[in-house]
Parts: C-alpha cells; sequence; structure tokens
C-alpha cells in the first residue's frame, strides 16, 4: 500500500512535475489557440524594451554638392517591465495516498502520479484561463489582476501613447453610417500607427452584442446574409464575418463569478481591432520559477514543485507561471464602439 515515502521519488522533483504540467493539453482559449502571441522564455526576472523616438523620414531633393540632410540620432528609451508572479496551491492528503494499492502492472509511484496529475490539470487550467485574461488585456491596452479591477501593465501607459477609439453608430439599425467606409478608416487608421510595417489583414474581437448589432445593420444585413450562405466553405469557423478584408470574431471568453455572473473578458459593446501579421507586436515573456532548481534558467510557461505538510499529513502541491504579457505597438490596436464618434 503506497505510502508518503515514494514522494522522495524522482518522479516527483520539480524537473518532472515541472514536465508533467506542460504535458497536460491546454484549456481551449481563443487567442492562445490562434498563435497571436510569441511566446518564449527568459532567465530574468524582468526585462527591457527598446523604444525609438524618431522614425523614418522623407529626404528632400537638393543641389548636387549643395547641403544634405542629416538623418539625426535616434532617441532610444529602455523601458524596464518586470515579470509578475501566479502561484497557486493544491494539497493530497495522506489519506489519499494511504489508500492507493498497486494495481496489476502498475507501481505505487505509477498510481499516485495519477492523483498528482488530477491536481495539477485543475491548477494548469487555472493558469491557462488567466494567462488567456492577460492575452486579451494586452489587446486592449490594460493587463488586469484576477478582481479585473487592479492594473498590472498599462501599454498605454508604459509606451506614453493613446488609445485611438472609432466609433461604427450601430446602435440603431437604420442609421445612415457607411460602414464600409468605416472599415476603410479602420484599415488606414491601423496603418498609420504602423508606420512602415506592413500587415496581412485587420482582425477585430467583438463582445457578442456589438458583433450583433453590425450584422444586424440594414446596410450590412445583406452581406452578412451572403457570407452565411457560403458558412460551409468558410475558412472560420464560429460567430465570424469577412467583410472588406476586416475578419470580425465574436470573443465569448469570460468567467463566472461566486454569484453566479458572467465577466466577459470583451465588454459588451465593444470591439477590439488589430493587425496581423506584425512581427513581434504581442509577446509572452515567460521568467524563471522562484525555486532553487530553476533560478538564472530560461523560463518557461508552467513550474510545480511539491512538498510535504507539517507532522507528514500530506503534500503540498505548488504550480506557477511568471510571464509578462505585452502589446508593444498598442496604439496600433483600435477600440471599437456601437455609438457614433
Amino acid at each position: 500500500m503506497a505510502t508518503l515515502d515514494i514522494f522522495n521519488d524522482d518522479a516527483f522533483s520539480v524537473s518532472q512535475l515541472t514536465q508533467t504540467i506542460v504535458d497536460i493539453p491546454r484549456l481551449p482559449t481563443q487567442l492562445g489557440d490562434e498563435g497571436l502571441f510569441n511566446e518564449y522564455g527568459i532567465a530574468t526576472t524582468s526585462m527591457m524594451i527598446e523604444r525609438t523616438g524618431s522614425g523614418l523620414k522623407l529626404v528632400p531633393t537638393a543641389p548636387r554638392g549643395g547641403v544634405r540632410a542629416t538623418a539625426g540620432r535616434e532617441r532610444r528609451k529602455l523601458i524596464p517591465i518586470a515579470a509578475v508572479h501566479l502561484p497557486q496551491g493544491d494539497t493530497i492528503m495522506a489519506d489519499e495516498v494511504q489508500n492507493v494499492r498497486a494495481v496489476g502492472s502498475e507501481t505505487e509511484v505509477d498510481q499516485v502520479s495519477r492523483i498528482v496529475t488530477r491536481q495539477l490539470t485543475v491548477l494548469k487550467g487555472n493558469i491557462d484561463l488567466t494567462l488567456e485574461h492577460m492575452r486579451v488585456g494586452a489587446i486592449r491596452g490594460q493587463v488586469l489582476d484576477a478582481d479585473g479591477v487592479s492594473v498590472i501593465w498599462d501599454l498605454y501607459e508604459i509606451f506614453g501613447m493613446t488609445r485611438q477609439t472609432i466609433g461604427f453608430d450601430i446602435n440603431s439599425a437604420s442609421s445612415t453610417t457607411d460602414l464600409r467606409q468605416k472599415t476603410e478608416d479602420l484599415k488606414r487608421a491601423i496603418q498609420r500607427k504602423l508606420g512602415g510595417k506592413s500587415f496581412t489583414r485587420v482582425r477585430v474581437k467583438c463582445s457578442e452584442s456589438w458583433f450583433d448589432k453590425f450584422v444586424g445593420h440594414n446596410k450590412m444585413y445583406k452581406a452578412w446574409e451572403l457570407y452565411q450562405q457560403g458558412a460551409f466553405n468558410r475558412e472560420f469557423p464560429g460567430q465570424t464575418f469577412l467583410f472588406n478584408n476586416v475578419l470580425f470574431q465574436v470573443y465569448s471568453g469570460g468567467v463566472v463569478d461566486g454569484n453566479g455572473d458572467q465577466h466577459d473578458f470583451i465588454p459588451p459593446g465593444k470591439a477590439y481591432a488589430y493587425p496581423e501579421g506584425v512581427r513581434d507586436m504581442f509577446q509572452i515573456a515567460y521568467a524563471p520559477g522562484d525555486y532553487m532548481d530553476t533560478v538564472n534558467r530560461t523560463g518557461v510557461p508552467y513550474y510545480a514543485s511539491q512538498e510535504r505538510l507539517p507532522h507528514n499529513k500530506g503534500v503540498d502541491l505548488e504550480s506557477q507561471s511568471n510571464p509578462i504579457v505585452l502589446n508593444t505597438l498598442p496604439e496600433s490596436v483600435i477600440e471599437l464602439t456601437t455609438a457614433a464618434t
């Protein structure tokens, strides 16, 4: 019959438990599944972002041998950003382990590993949901803590930029707004903020209410109906609408509080448009865990460890992640509202 002594086995070391939690399938998350964010590890608990204060400019003509234009020195600014620490724990009590009996060819370690994996699955799911919440926050320009109020990173403030907003005037289905022109204005606004950077397409993450008003508008309804007729050939599943090379997509992720109320990551009546195909615009850097086994090593998305409880009553499991979640060009994300501009 299993005892707590088996936790001295290498199978329950930090490295093996970390590998176990990495191998657990990720909780389905829209932004995480799309691979929008470039994810990588760093060996420190903070990173520096370098911004240049001047961009490219046109060179004026001049007579041969005349006064030449000077390019000038780039004004560079180093911005430090620290990783946040996301620890959480769970407990395996002695009775859970004591009642495990080796069956067939499986060893006691194999059996107890199942209990550990079950607990780690819950912990990893919480981290995945938290990281998705942070990804949405990076698109919106403010990454918030779990309470939905405390600001972890205000990306507009960090980079000295201003939020851009475009009103689509779709609160009334009969408004006279030209929605095709609105999408053109949207693409041009993003291009201006990107400067010389190229992008492949604009994608808009919409709240359900914003999307419904957009496709239900009198001047959009026919185009939406035609798009729906070709749904079986559609490249993008779910509630999506490709119009004028802008992909509108419902984002329905969120959390339910203790009262059973839904809190969507994208607020009702809002949508956020961003360019696709811009290299390193969205990033997640993972700092090392705060274990002796992991300090000064390249960080990974998840860590896990275990420690005996006092009086040998059980084992305390811990899982953690230490991310920095960034949108390095927050000004090129445009907030869309249902109201008129």
